[in-house]
């Protein structure tokens, strides 16, 4: 079957481990069942894996993609959820701390078919189009559970995005807005805070600009760049909600006296749960939200979206039509 696939590890030219070509189908085992994969969505996930974050190079080769929507072998059609907790686990799976997520132990979702505990499937929403549910298992998840798991937050209350134009800024945006909250976000690129406005967020600013006001919240994805500002934009007893730290973990000052004195709130955010992500399928198909897509491509051409995502000219998700 045709995939993307990870053959080996560079840390410098993460590209030039990807292979777009033929891999054995999925091996049948209890408990497990196959999906074939009508559309999947590419995550900055995917390039870090060819970065070896995540991946060593003893498991390659790996079939990449955390997000998938398909056909079970019963003809239901499905959105595949990417966590897969360990044997035995009950709860929670993003607390397991042997979780993983599919492409990490497990071969992914950038293929013909994909193999997923049966337990992974979710109903896709007959309203919700191929395209739209390819975009929902990570990005969107994570996006979900910091707003409405996490953050602690109720309608009318101001939430700042730290950038503007990535998977988990723009779902953070669509869904914060049809939640009823006032989103608000940062951005270095102009047109894409125009394009964030166009979406559904109230206002949006400069990287590091200084806010009209302080707000109840701030989706953290940058990391040590944008974490003082983060800090000094929020209302005493306010939330970070962090899931990511893309310019690195370790910020010029903690701001630790700022947070006890102002009882802010730091809370990490990792994924989603199953149940989780049924309710936001059902929430998208309710609110008749468009999931914003960057581009839709062949898998044949999965290359090319690797190159763009690299890059960095994205708006939204980038998703592959499979078959």
């Amino acid at each position: 079957m045709l995939a993307a696939y990870a053959e080996s590890i560079s840390a410098d030219d993460p590209l030039s481990g990807l292979v777009v070509g033929e891999r054995p189908e999925p091996e049948q085992r209890d408990g497990w069942t196959t999906v074939t994969v009508k559309t999947a969505g590419l995550n900055h996930h995917d390039v870090w894996s060819l970065r070896g974050v995540g991946l060593p190079a003893d498991r390659l080769p790996m079939i990449l993609g955390c997000d998938a929507a398909g056909v079970d072998t019963d003809g239901n059609e499905v959105i595949v959820h990417a966590v897969v907790p360990s044997d035995g686990w009950r709860g929670d799976e993003t607390l397991d701390p042997k979780r993983s997520l599919l492409s990490e132990l497990h071969q992914g979702t950038l293929a013909e078919q994909v193999s997923v505990p049966a337990a992974n499937l979710v109903p896709k929403p007959a309203d919700l189009s191929w395209e739209h549910a390819a975009c929902l298992s990570t990005a969107w998840l994570t996006a979900y559970r910091m707003l409405f798991t996490n953050a602690g937050l109720t309608p009318g209350a101001t939430v700042l995005v730290q950038g503007a134009g990535g998977g988990v800024a723009t779902a953070l945006v669509q869904l914060g807005a049809a939640a009823g909250y006032r989103m608000w976000v940062t951005t270095r690129d102009e047109a894409k805070g125009e394009r964030a406005v166009q979406i559904g967020a109230d206002r949006a600013f400069a990287s590091g600009e200084r806010l009209p006001e302080r707000v109840d919240a701030v989706m953290e994805t940058v990391g040590a760049a944008t974490w003082s500002h983060s800090v000094n934009s929020l209302n005493p007893g306010g939330a970070i909600v962090i899931c990511g730290a893309t310019s690195g973990d370790a910020p010029a000052k903690a701001e630790l006296t700022k947070i006890f004195f102002k009882q802010l709130r730091v809370l990490g955010s990792t994924m989603g749960t199953r149940g989780e992500l049924e309710r936001l399928a059902k929430f998208v198909a309710q609110h008749g939200i468009e999931p914003v897509v960057d581009s839709v491509m062949p898998l044949a051409d999965a290359r090319d979206g690797f190159a763009k995502m690299a890059g960095g000219d994205v708006f939204g998700k980038i998703v592959f039509s499979v078959s």
